[in-house]
């Protein structure tokens, strides 16, 4: 198999030599990462095109950039100090914005002065042409001893508009700003963004944008909402029937389960009554003794004046031991408690009231109704606002929490009151409204309390500025 034959590039003539350099130069700018390495090519590598001692890029939205032969360009340095008097008297409007040949004569006196102790004699002096929309533009200042040729300064100000036109592609918009600019009726030329007529305007326009976003914002803080709060909240019975411990003594047996549905007079639980009918079987006992011996003296009364006088304090006795019996019978009967209406028994665990002792008054379990319930919330300090009689309330059950119940506010309570994790809250309860079928007691959910209208702003700032006030003790 013939071998393919080396074809080897012939080296740049020397007339070509400069135009083989500036392409390289081109392709560097292009390939740049960032802005450090674009400025560094400007003014170091620049010196494969034309001979120089000292380079100075200038970019009118950051000042002195980089200088030649160090890292960075410190800006208080003297140095980089008059650099910058120098770069902003040539890009003055009124100054010559064409590349040209700079000396001291062509700076005031006072900048001239310093010419010597900073630059050499010649320098030249390259506009870098002023993108508008992508690039800000600049200038470029090369100095040396020796005075510059045409032919350096062609290559010279034509890499001057690469160098611009790579920067710019580095910076270039998103592709929403390049279909701004088409529908605006902008175009890119190589001195800038020509614009149609109505393009300009519509462009002046846009300039405005942020005051008015910004105006559109503060209109929207003053949109009237209705402020609201959330709190932990359930469903209660709506007048329940509270059974409560009717003597002191020890619980014996209960007699139902939690959630069971009851009748009215059904029996609940009952207590240890060993102690009351032992005092019964004495005081029964008792009575017994003492009709007995009525009975006796009584007859005795016939024939003896003396028991005939006893016969007052036996009935008074007797009158006290069945006031006594009667007594203990019902207390007996009082150990066996007994619904006082029909619904479902709400309590805890019957295990923990089994042997449990318990005082007169103390609350053991509630009947009610299981489907004549209210909502209850608990409202935190934080959070309470301005209410009126009749607030719209929302109660979003976590079972169900797609179907949220409307109520309409109750009472609130005048004072927060402590809760078993710790912390105060006043209680709410609110009322169903306009349900047919009622969820079950015991739900659980979140409220969202309705209050005032107020402004949009007062809305999102009310939390922060109380934590503000809070913090500060203002």
């Amino acid at each position: 198999m013939p071998e393919t034959p080396v074809v080897e590039l012939a080296s740049p003539t020397p007339d070509i030599q400069p135009l083989a350099t500036l392409l390289y130069l081109a392709r560097r700018a292009r390939q740049a990462h960032d802005d450090a390495e674009l400025a560094f090519i400007a003014v170091n590598e620049t010196l494969s095109l034309a001979a120089y001692r000292q380079a100075a890029l200038w970019l009118n939205e950051g000042g002195v950039k980089a200088l030649s032969g160090v890292v960075s360009a410190e800006t208080n340095a003297p140095y980089v100090q008059w650099l910058g008097r120098v770069f902003r008297h040539l890009q003055q409007p009124r100054s010559d914005p064409s590349a040209r040949v700079l000396t001291a004569s062509d700076l005031p006196a006072a900048v001239a002065a310093e010419w010597g102790e900073w630059l050499p004699a010649q320098g030249l002096w390259l506009p870098l042409p002023n993108l508008a929309g992508r690039f800000s533009g600049g200038a470029l200042l090369l100095a040396r001893d020796a005075e510059w040729s045409e032919a350096e300064f062609a290559l010279l100000t034509e890499w001057a508009a690469i160098w611009s036109q790579a920067r710019a592609l580095m910076a270039r918009p998103s592709l929403l700003g390049n279909a701004w600019r088409r529908l605006s009726g902008q175009t890119l030329t190589p001195s800038g963004l020509a614009d149609s007529g109505w393009g300009v305007r519509l462009r002046r326009l846009l300039l405005h944008r942020r005051l008015w976003l910004s105006a559109l914002l503060l209109g929207a803080m003053f949109i009237p909402v209705r402020l609201t709060v959330l709190a932990p909240a359930e469903l209660i019975p709506l007048r329940p029937a509270v059974i409560r411990a009717p003597l002191d003594g020890v619980v014996d047996r209960v007699l139902v389960t939690p959630n069971q549905q009851v009748k009215e007079d059904d029996a609940l639980f009952e207590f240890d009554r060993a102690n009351i009918q032992n005092r019964l079987q004495v005081a029964l006992r008792a009575l017994a003794t003492t009709q007995a011996e009525y009975r006796q003296k009584a007859q005795q009364a016939l024939f003896d004046p003396v028991s005939k006088s006893q016969l007052a304090v036996l009935q008074s006795q007797i009158a006290e031991k069945n006031t006594e019996v009667s007594y203990l019978r019902k207390l007996d009967q009082r150990g066996v408690v007994a619904s006082p209406r029909a619904g479902i028994v709400l309590f805890d665990d019957p295990t923990e009231w089994v042997g449990r002792p318990v005082v007169t008054g103390e609350r053991v379990m509630v009947v009610a109704d299981e489907h004549a319930v209210e909502v209850e919330a608990w409202l935190s300090p934080a959070d309470a606002i301005p209410l009126r009689d009749d607030a719209p309330v929302t109660l979003y059950l976590n079972a169900d929490p797609t179907q949220p119940l409307a109520a309409r506010l109750r009472y609130i309570s005048h004072e927060a009151i402590p809760r078993p994790d710790g912390n105060y809250a006043y209680r709410v309860r609110a009322s169903l409204i306009g349900e047919a079928s009622l969820p079950r007691v015991g739900l659980k959910g979140t409220a969202k309390l309705a209050g005032e209208e107020v402004s949009l702003g007062y809305w999102m700032l009310r939390r922060p500025l109380a934590a503000m006030r809070a913090w500060l003790g203002i």
